[in-house]
């Protein structure tokens, strides 16, 4: 049987491994950056076992990279897993967006419009943080919405790998301004029950945010 102090030890690895997770996916942690278990352990006052093991969870899905003597080497999200990420997420978020089409209720489609229309109030306001949480909400809830089980965990870890970018293409000019409208473009076939409309227009929403941020990234 699983004692207290074993899950007390699971609960803390997995603490610690969202913490670093999260620091790497938002750039707090640099491509290249070398992490200490000495380092973290001081930083978020535990052990160093737990941070052992989570940089061994977090080596496991290729975000560090282990070396002897040097401790873990960030490797975070390269322009390449973007241009990936997105190029999935075109495949298979459409159909996300068309499962809700066919399933939703009139209240939960009318939860996405309140999100669309709070994105749209920060925006008038220039607030870039609660824009970009509530673009990432819609997301969020459409996942939700959507019914299924095997989509929804995968769309939500595709989204949280490109949360930094999502960021970078709100802020370029007239960008969150278009996606706003496509939003509402998806929503009013959902509305309409037309799974093949909210699919289509979902595909373009996220092909228009990729070219977007292609066109950020041969800028740099």
């Amino acid at each position: 049987m699983e004692t207290k102090e074993t899950a007390r030890s699971i609960n803390l690895t997995e603490r610690v491994y969202q913490e670093l997770r999260e620091n790497i996916l938002s750039g707090k942690y640099k491509e290249g950056e070398a992490l200490t278990e000495l380092g973290i352990a001081k930083t978020l006052d535990v052990s160093r076992t737990p941070v052992r093991e989570a940089l061994h969870q977090l080596e496991q899905e290729e975000l560090v990279e282990l070396r002897p003597n040097r401790g873990a080497i960030v490797k975070g999200i390269t322009i390449d897993d973007i241009r990936d990420i997105y190029e999935i997420r075109s495949l298979i978020e459409g159909l996300a967006a068309a499962r809700v089409a066919e399933q939703a209720t009139a209240e939960e489609l009318d939860q996405l419009e309140e999100t669309l229309d709070l994105t749209q109030f920060y925006l008038e306001r220039e607030n870039y943080e609660k824009l970009e949480s509530m673009d990432g909400r819609f997301h969020q809830q459409l996942y939700e919405l959507c019914r299924s089980r095997m989509l929804r965990r995968i769309l939500k870890d595709l989204h949280n790998y490109v949360g930094q970018s999502r960021g970078a293409s709100l802020k370029t000019e007239g960008r969150a301004q278009e996606s706003i409208k496509e939003h509402r473009r998806v929503l009013e076939a959902m509305r309409a029950h037309d799974p093949e409309l909210a699919k289509e227009r979902m595909t373009e929403h996220v092909l228009n945010t990729r070219a977007n941020l292609q066109r950020i990234y041969q800028d740099q």
